[in-house]
């Protein structure tokens, strides 16, 4: 275990894993249930990083239909049951993972529920190469909230200085901005598909792949 004195915070879809395809065939079969047409991969991509309510408001949206109050549960069990069909990690990732770990604290600060967050990190291989995870349905809200990440930095003994969130959107952006701390964009990552452009402050690192996010994770982590 690194420093732990220093926090490194994980976004986990489009950061850590490339689940696109499993989200996108769970939302298609709840579409199809209710009739509509299914939508494709890299739609259902954009609409992927405010928690899985958000996704199925979305995607009913996207094909002209009202929310009902089964479509989150059945969307749920529907993914329960896909989760590692077609999800795998990035390229890399592992042993960036490995490498802040040698600095630093790691744990997962997601939006997707901690159940199935934790079923995909032991299923892959890395569940034990993090000391926390919190999820999107934790007593800590949703990102932006930074309500879990501020709970993870109490756990590290870290501050802002000594805290860092890496994630791929707009969402990861926006909570590290309201906790003050440095942030990383994966831009390989599906969520920066969307990233609107003017947000970015200069001060952020964006990478284009795992070992330019090994690259940041040295530099952060050589900081005093």
């Amino acid at each position: 275990m690194g420093d732990l004195h220093r926090l490194i915070a994980f976004d986990l879809d489009g950061t850590l894993i490339d689940s696109r395809r499993d989200l996108a065939d769970s939302a298609n079969q709840l579409l199809g249930e209710l009739g509509a047409a299914p939508l494709p991969v890299d739609a259902i991509g954009r609409m992927v990083g405010e928690g899985a309510r958000v996704l199925v408001q979305r995607a009913l949206a996207a094909v002209g239909l009202e929310e009902t109050p089964g479509a989150l549960p059945r969307f749920l069990e529907i993914y329960d049951t896909r989760l590692l069909n077609h999800t795998g990690l990035y390229e890399g990732v592992a042993d960036a993972v490995r490498l802040a770990k040698q600095h630093a604290r790691v744990s997962v600060l997601t939006n997707k529920p901690e159940r199935p967050s934790e079923r995909i990190l032991d299923a892959l291989g890395i569940r034990d190469l993090f000391e926390d995870v919190i999820g999107g349905d934790s007593a800590f809200g949703r990102k932006p909230d930074p309500a879990g990440l501020f709970e993870l930095m109490t756990r590290a003994g870290a501050t802002a200085s000594t805290t860092l969130m890496v994630g791929d959107s707009a969402i990861d952006h926006e909570t590290a901005l309201r906790a003050a701390v440095p942030c990383c964009l994966t831009a390989y990552g599906y969520g920066y598909l969307t990233f609107p452009a003017e947000r970015l402050t200069g001060r952020e690192w964006v990478v284009n792949d795992t070992s330019q996010l090994a690259g940041v994770i040295e530099r952060f982590s050589a900081r005093r």
